[in-house]
């Protein structure tokens, strides 16, 4: 399949071959419960229902044309797409332009309504704008990610007929006109038809529970005007004055998007298995939340005005990780499950031949220090912004500081979900010093009780472990792990969070080492990954560049005073954003795509921020939400 980005970015651009496409040819569309990814042809690829993590009904993403998906597409091989969002919305508009005419295809998932049944559904519908189009419907659901091929048979409900496919748990109804047909033997649905000019055709597909209770038939027109103006009322509350608005009331849509509505807990992704290197192992389920970005969130989401979402986030946050301290996890489920068991779906043949395919993460078992820093750090933000705080709210700290105490001379797996052995990663002891950092100052700026003498104790020990155990000066850098000679992208959070200012000597020296080691193409990777063998990771093989990285970059050259070249890199980094704004956990230097999980969270979080304290220090602002130790606290 080939596509010209560059043609896509300016506008019209060669159909893709029909089939999967890559991983820029997809948009996003979410009803706030769940998700579907739609490809430039037309194809919606990937939607699990009737939640993120549930199984699948479309899942040719990460197999082919057996394993499920909904095309509608010209019939033409000479043809040309064009697609946009209508404003901040996720109302998808893709025009299919041919020899002879041109349709508008329009594809929007309606946010699910409070209380009820949750019962998904997708809309699309093609209109003839010029001449006349022959317009294919190819149906196939398959669901349990491809596994179970449904029982489909033609309904009637309020005088409206349908397809319904049934299997086990899962229904689906199809309701439009023209209905596709049974292709005999192919155990998949057909139709063509032509859509002249002012003519449009519209369908819904539904979810529901049961088939002997049905819903009632959609009104589609209706529910187009219903999903933009609820994404044009919540995108009216985003309050950023800066510049790159559009990069940056996108990414504010993709992480509302990626909102499970009923709890506010973010998923990191809404696929799963999307390969970090095309044809390689490194393949994760992301469809769940990490405490990694809960900081991150709150200032992405609180500093442009969506209060709402930060504040649900934090009830997310304080909700998942209430209990015993000890059993804290690096990640939990959309409504704070807690076993996330994998497993692989061996008939799945993989993104492009990228196996396994994973359901499930097996890293929420893994001990991470780091998290109780994300932890201290998001709450501690929470309380400063009047995000709601309670005396159960501390305790629940108190109780983890207290697990802290006796975990934290302790190996880990780190910020990276290393499958290799566990290791004293410098990010994660840098968290720590965060987590007793965040107490002391919860007690001294807001009174709260606690023994913040052992408290500060415990942060200068930490802290003078990391600066005599993590500096290695013939590196010139604070490298990945104590005793070490690489270097780890994460370190150039420290300045972020308050551990040492971007202009101190040895911060600035380990930035310089950070890009000059681990940077392809101008993106930085997250740390080395041998092409001949397994590195820290314990995994075979390489991947591509980690775009939070490079934002990370971005910021950390900011606050060194190097705002030219950061904003020079910010500006670069925008342009590995699809047609449609999105990105994916990582770039592929060598084959100029993206990949990883898409769209990501952290990326797009990563690319707020970093717009946010661009544009403050490019005006000689101090942003207010930015995390820093208060002047003449625990500087050396």
């Amino acid at each position: 399949m080939s596509v010209d980005r560059r043609a896509a970015g300016t506008g019209w651009a060669p159909i893709p071959v029909s089939g999967r496409g890559r991983v820029e040819d997809y948009a996003l569309l979410s009803d706030l419960r769940t998700a579907a990814l739609v490809s430039r042809d037309g194809s919606v690829d990937w939607l699990c229902l009737p939640r993120f993590d549930a199984g699948s009904c479309f899942a040719r993403l990460l197999g082919d044309d057996r394993h499920g998906y909904w095309a509608l597409t010209p019939t033409s091989d000479d043809c040309r797409v064009r697609r946009r969002y209508r404003g901040d919305s996720l109302v998808l508009e893709t025009e299919f332009e041919t020899p002879d005419g041109q349709v508008l295809v329009v594809d929007a998932m309606p946010p699910a309504p409070h209380g009820g049944p949750h019962q998904p559904v997708l809309v699309r519908s093609v209109t003839g704008l010029r001449g006349s189009v022959e317009m294919e419907m190819r149906w196939v659901v398959r669901f349990s990610y491809g596994a179970a091929v449904p029982w489909v048979r033609r309904t009637r409900r309020g005088g409206v007929e349908g397809l319904l496919a049934v299997a086990g748990p899962d229904t689906v109804v199809l309701r439009g006109d023209p209905l596709p047909s049974a292709v005999a033997g192919a155990r998949t649905h057909r139709t063509r038809f032509p859509v002249p000019r002012g003519r449009t055709f519209r369908w819904s597909m539904q979810w529901c529970a049961d088939p002997e209770e049905l819903p009632n038939p959609r009104d589609v027109a209706a529910d187009l005007l219903t999903t933009e103006r609820f994404w044009r009322t919540w995108a009216s509350q985003i309050d950023y004055e800066g510049p790159y608005q559009g990069p940056v009331r996108r990414s504010l849509s993709t992480l509302k998007a990626l909102t499970y509505g009923p709890s506010g807990g973010m998923v990191a992704a809404p696929t799963t298995s999307l390969p970090e290197r095309l044809g390689g192992v490194r393949n994760w389920d992301y469809r769940y939340c990490w405490l990694r970005d809960a900081t991150l969130t709150l200032l992405a989401l609180d500093s442009t005005g969506c209060h709402g979402e930060a504040a649900a986030w934090r009830r997310w946050l304080r909700r998942a990780v209430a209990g015993d301290p000890g059993d804290l996890q690096i990640a939990y489920g959309i409504q704070g499950e807690r076993q996330l068991v994998e497993w692989t779906a061996d008939w799945l043949p993989g993104y492009e031949g990228s196996r396994p395919v994973r359901i499930g993460n097996a890293a929420h078992r893994q001990l991470q220090l780091d998290v109780y820093g994300e932890v201290m750090d998001a709450l501690h933000l929470a309380r400063e912004r009047g995000l709601g705080d309670t005396a159960e709210s501390w305790e629940v700290q108190r109780a983890l500081l207290a697990d802290l105490e006796s975990r934290w001379r302790r190996a880990d797996h780190g910020l990276w979900e290393v499958r290799g052995p566990a290791r004293r990663f410098t990010h994660s002891r840098v968290m720590t010093w965060v987590a007793f950092d965040r107490a002391v100052r919860a007690v001294e700026d807001h009174g709260l009780p606690g023994p913040v003498e052992r408290w500060r104790s415990l942060r200068e020990r930490v802290r003078e472990e990391v600066l005599t155990r993590a500096w290695n000066p013939e590196v010139r850098a604070f490298t990945q792990y104590y005793g070490s000679t690489e270097v780890d992208a994460a370190t150039l959070l420290m300045p972020a969070v308050g551990f040492l200012p971007a202009t101190d000597p040895r911060m600035a020296s380990t930035i310089r080492e950070v890009g000059a080691r681990l940077r392809t193409d101008g993106l930085l990777a997250r740390y080395a990954t041998p092409r001949g063998g397994s590195g820290v990771d314990g995994l075979p093989g390489e991947e591509g560049a980690f775009l939070a990285c490079s934002f990370w970059h971005v910021d950390a050259l900011t606050l060194g005073g190097r705002v030219a070249e950061a904003t020079e890199e910010f500006e670069r980094l925008l342009g590995h954003a699809n047609d449609v704004g999105l990105l994916a956990e990582e770039y592929d230097p060598a084959s100029r795509r993206l990949v990883g999980n898409f769209p990501q969270a952290f990326s797009h979080l990563a690319l707020v921020n970093s717009a946010i304290l661009l544009f403050d220090q490019g005006h000689g602002r101090h942003h207010r939400d930015r995390r820093r130790v208060r002047p003449g606290r625990s500087a050396r």
